[in-house]
C-alpha cells in the first residue's frame, strides 16, 4: 500500500481524469455492481432456506430489505469513517466485513442469525465500500466524469445478470450453505479493489515546510453545513419522493406477467431484458451527458430523465399482454439507466469535491427511510385492490413528482452557479490555512478580487498539489 497519505482531498490537487484512475474507475465499477447487484442475487436462495427453517417466503425477503437498508442507512457512519481514517483502510476493512457476514452465514442454524450475518454485517461491509468508491471517483475525474459515473453505475446490471445465473448453479451444486461460502470468497474482491483506491499525493519537494503537519485545519467528521445549501436540500428532497417508487416495478414485473398467465421462465426474462438495456444505457447516458453544451445543464437532464421513467411506468400499467411488458421493460431500462448514471453526477456537481463525503451519507440516510417504505406500501396497495396497473400508477406519479420538484426547485430557487465560486471556495481555504499559520486572525477575511488574482498567478498541475512553501505538506 505505499506511505500513509491524507487522504482528505486537499483543494490544490486538481484531478488527473486519467492515469491510475481507470484503475479507480474499475474498482468503483465492481464495488457498485456488488453493491447493487447482491440484494437481489441472493434471492435465489430463498426457496432453500424456506425448507431448511419452514418459514414463510415474507420471512426470506428481510433478508434483501436488511442489505439494502444498511447499505443506505448507514450513510452517515461511512462518511464519519471516510473523513476519519480515508478512502483505502475503510474499503479494506468492508471488504473484510462483506465476506466474513457471509461466511458465518453459512454456519447458521436460524434466520435470525442470517439476518444478523448475511443481512447486518455483510449489509454494513458493502456501505463501507460504495460510499468511499464513489468519493474516489470524484476526486479523479473532472472533466470526464459524467463518463466515469456513467461506467462505474454499469456495474449494478451486469453483476445482476452475472451473479442471478452463477446463485443458481451454486445452490443446485452445493446447496444455499456451500453456495453462501463461496459467495463470502467472492466478495473478498472488495479488499482487492480497495487497495486499488490510492489517495492523490502532493509533488515531493526538495524545500522542508515551514510549520509542522498539526497546523493543519482540522476537517470535520460530518459536515452538516451541506444544509445551508439550497441546490443540496431541493436534491435530497427530489431523492427521496424518486425512491419510493423507482425499485418498485423490477419488483413486481415479474408476478405482473405471471398473473398475466405466462410461464415463470418467460416472466423472469423480463428483468433479463431491462438488465441488458440498463447494461447500455447507463454508459451512452454519461457520455450525453459529459458533453459541452449538455454537463452544465446536467441536472436538467436527470429530470427528464425521472420524468421518461416516471411517465414509462405510467404507460406500463395499460400493459395487458406480454407483448406490453416487454415494451415496457425496454423503456424502463433506458429511463432506469439514465437515473442511476446521473444520480450521483449532479450531486457532485451541487456540492462539490470537499463536500461530497458528507453530502452522500445524508443523502443516502434520507433515501434509505423512502427504499424501506416503498416496495411494502405498494404491495400492500397490490393486496387492497388486487391489480398491478394502480401499482405501477402510483410509482409513476411519485417518480414524476420528484422530477418537477428537482426542475423547478433548481429553475425558480438556486441561482445558476458556474464552477468558478468552487474554485474560489477551495482557494479562499488556503488563504484562511496560510493566515491561521502566521497568527493573524484579524486579517482572516479574503478579498474576491485577490482571490481571482491568486488563482492566476498560482496554476494548478495535474494530479499535484501546488508547491508553494505555505501550501506544500
Amino acid at each position: 500500500m505505499g506511505a500513509v497519505v491524507a487522504d482528505d482531498g486537499p483543494s490544490g490537487v486538481k484531478a488527473p481524469d486519467g492515469g491510475w484512475g481507470w484503475a479507480v474507475l474499475f474498482g468503483c465499477f465492481i464495488i457498485t455492481g456488488f453493491s447493487y447487484a447482491f440484494p437481489k442475487a441472493v434471492s435465489v436462495f430463498f426457496k432453500e432456506l424456506i425448507r431448511e427453517f419452514d418459514i414463510g417466503y415474507s420471512d426470506t425477503a428481510w433478508i434483501s430489505s436488511i442489505l439494502l437498508a444498511m447499505l443506505y442507512g448507514t450513510g452517515p457512519l461511512c462518511s464519519v469513517c471516510v473523513n476519519r481514517f480515508g478512502c483505502r483502510p475503510v474499503m479494506l476493512v468492508g471488504g473484510l466485513f462483506a465476506s466474513v457476514g457471509m461466511v458465518i452465514a453459512s454456519f447458521c442454524t436460524s434466520i435470525v442469525q442470517i439476518y444478523l450475518t448475511a443481512g447486518v454485517i455483510t449489509g454494513l461491509g458493502l456501505a463501507l465500500n460504495f460510499q468511499p468508491s464513489l468519493i474516489m471517483l470524484n476526486r479523479y475525474f473532472d472533466k470526464r466524469r459524467p463518463l466515469a459515473n456513467g461506467l462505474s453505475a454499469a456495474g449494478s446490471p451486469v453483476f445482476l445478470c452475472a451473479l442471478s445465473p452463477l446463485g443458481q448453479i451454486l445452490q443446485h451444486k452445493y446447496g444455499w450453505r456451500g453456495g453462501f461460502l463461496i459467495l463470502g470468497g467472492m466478495l473478498l474482491n472488495c479488499c482487492v479493489c480497495g487497495a486499488l483506491m490510492r489517495p492523490l499525493e502532493p509533488p515531493k519537494t526538495s524545500e522542508a515546510p515551514k510549520e509542522p503537519a498539526e497546523k493543519k485545519v482540522k476537517k470535520k467528521l460530518l459536515d452538516f453545513s451541506v444544509f445551508k445549501d439550497g441546490g443540496f436540500v431541493i436534491y435530497t428532497l427530489a431523492a427521496s419522493i424518486m425512491v419510493l417508487g423507482l425499485f418498485v416495478p423490477p419488483v413486481f414485473v415479474v408476478s405482473y406477467a405471471k398473473d398475466l398467465g405466462y410461464h415463470d421462465t418467460k416472466a423472469a426474462f423480463l428483468l433479463t431484458i431491462l438488465g441488458f438495456i440498463d447494461i447500455f444505457a447507463r454508459p451512452v447516458c454519461g457520455m450525453v451527458a459529459g458533453l459541452k453544451w449538455v454537463r452544465p445543464r446536467c441536472v436538467y437532464l436527470f429530470s427528464f430523465a425521472m420524468i421518461f421513467n416516471g411517465f414509462t411506468d405510467l404507460m406500463g400499467s395499460m400493459s395487458v399482454d406480454y407483448g406490453g411488458l416487454v415494451v415496457f421493460c425496454i423503456f424502463f431500462g433506458i429511463s432506469y439507466g439514465m437515473v442511476g448514471a446521473l444520480q450521483f453526477e449532479v450531486l457532485m456537481a451541487i456540492v462539490g469535491t470537499q463536500k461530497f463525503s458528507s453530502a452522500i451519507g445524508l443523502v443516502l440516510l434520507a433515501e434509505a427511510m423512502a427504499v424501506l417504505i416503498g416496495p411494502p406500501s405498494a404491495g400492500k396497495l397490490l393486496d387492497a385492490t388486487g391489480r398491478y396497473m394502480f401499482v405501477f400508477i402510483i410509482a409513476g406519479i411519485e417518480v414524476t413528482t420528484s422530477a418537477l420538484v428537482l426542475a423547478m426547485g433548481n429553475f425558480f430557487c438556486i441561482k445558476k452557479r458556474s464552477e468558478e465560486p468552487h474554485t474560489k471556495e477551495e482557494a479562499a481555504e488556503r488563504e484562511e490555512l496560510n493566515k491561521c499559520e502566521d497568527k493573524t486572525p484579524e486579517d482572516a477575511k479574503v478579498d474576491s478580487i485577490e482571490v481571482e488574482q491568486f488563482l492566476k498567478d498560482e496554476p494548478e498541475k495535474n494530479g499535484e498539489v501546488v508547491t508553494n512553501p505555505e501550501t506544500c505538506v
